[in-house]
């Protein structure tokens, strides 16, 4: 396994980061726990999830994958091997269920993160990230942003940092993040951290994947200019850079054959798409997952990238993209693909 350190800390996770959110709905306990103990065998010891997890979200499974991670934690003793990232579900239709405060105000930050703890059976988080977005902006899906005079300019930002900074100093957490985040805020994250002495945004978890490098355009200098590293969520673009749905192949139990409204992936765009990485990848007698992961793996702006996995035989594979490194030529590919259809997903 590799590591790179969280930007601005001496925490040091690995490049392959343990995605969690099927756990409790398409895996069972016992299936997160052999994910967990294969995941850490193999060197993995960073950990994503959040409280909405696992996902589609709904009243009867909610924290229900933190809890299972929880049970892990105390039936391995492995708490203190592992950096721990979770996250605070913002104002949405589909969050609903989980409290009436739907906004990061000081007492849903509170609620949050006192019920997260406790599910997860430790005393501390390392990585607390706010899901997405308190305004409305373009996310989970949306390529664009559009000009809505209904939400507010000012969005909370140092009320934000001053409750997560509260829940530094009593020690409940140790670091923060965000993730679904334009440049526009995180830029304005950080200036207001600057200007008030108070904690600094070190990650933001994104989407970013053959299928998807909007975040080249303006977060991936942020990162380097700014101490920051992306958490890269979904590499595989819902697993469809395996070419598993190509042809209109529904694999049982697949994520698009079980919930077919997550099919940002799976339009015409991206299948063609598709089509070209899985074919390169073939020519040059690779996975097409592993170019896949390897691709994202090696962007100077990552810190790590989040596999997440249904079987073990993907995890394994998933796991062992780290030891693939793309050559110039494969990568020149890859880019004259990109150049022909850029960002076909969201």
């Amino acid at each position: 396994m590799k590591y790179k350190k969280i930007p601005g800390t001496d925490i040091e996770i690995s490049v392959i980061g343990l995605g969690t959110m099927t756990w409790g709905q398409q895996n069972t306990e016992q299936q997160g726990h052999d994910q967990m103990d294969y995941a850490f065998s193999k060197g993995v010891n960073f950990f994503d999830t959040a409280e909405l997890y696992p996902i589609p979200p709904k009243r009867q499974t909610q924290g229900e994958t933190e809890r299972i991670i929880g049970t892990w934690f105390k039936n391995t003793g492995n708490r203190g091997k592992i950096i721990l990232a979770s996250k605070i579900a913002g104002p949405a239709n589909f969050t609903t269920h989980i409290r009436d405060d739907l906004g990061y105000h000081k007492n849903a930050i509170d609620h949050a993160i006192e019920q997260s703890l406790k599910r997860l059976q430790t005393d501390y988080i390392d990585l607390y990230q706010l899901h997405w977005p308190e305004r409305k902006t373009n996310f989970f899906g949306l390529r664009g942003y559009s000009y809505d005079d209904s939400s507010p300019w000012n969005c909370n930002f140092q009320e934000i940092l001053e409750h997560l900074n509260s829940h530094i100093k009593k020690g409940n957490i140790r670091h923060i993040g965000v993730s679904n985040e334009t440049p526009w805020g995180v830029l304005k994250f950080l200036e207001i951290a600057k200007k008030n002495n108070l904690p600094l945004i070190r990650t933001i978890q994104n989407p970013y994947s053959l299928l998807n490098r909007l975040f080249e355009v303006g977060n991936a200098e942020i990162c380097h200019r700014e101490e920051m590293g992306l958490l890269a969520y979904s590499p595989m673009a819902f697993g469809s850079l395996s070419g598993k749905y190509l042809k209109g192949q529904k694999p049982e139990d697949a994520r698009l054959t079980l919930f077919p409204t997550y099919d940002r992936y799976s339009k015409g765009p991206c299948l063609r798409a598709i089509e070209q990485y899985v074919s390169l990848a073939e020519e040059f007698g690779l996975s097409p997952a592993q170019v896949a992961l390897s691709f994202v793996n090696s962007r100077s702006f990552l810190t790590s990238n989040i596999i997440g996995a249904t079987t073990m035989e993907q995890l394994k594979e998933n796991i062992d993209s780290v030891d693939l490194d793309l050559d110039e030529d494969i990568l020149t590919r890859i880019e004259e693909i990109h150049e022909s259809q850029p960002n076909p997903s969201t």
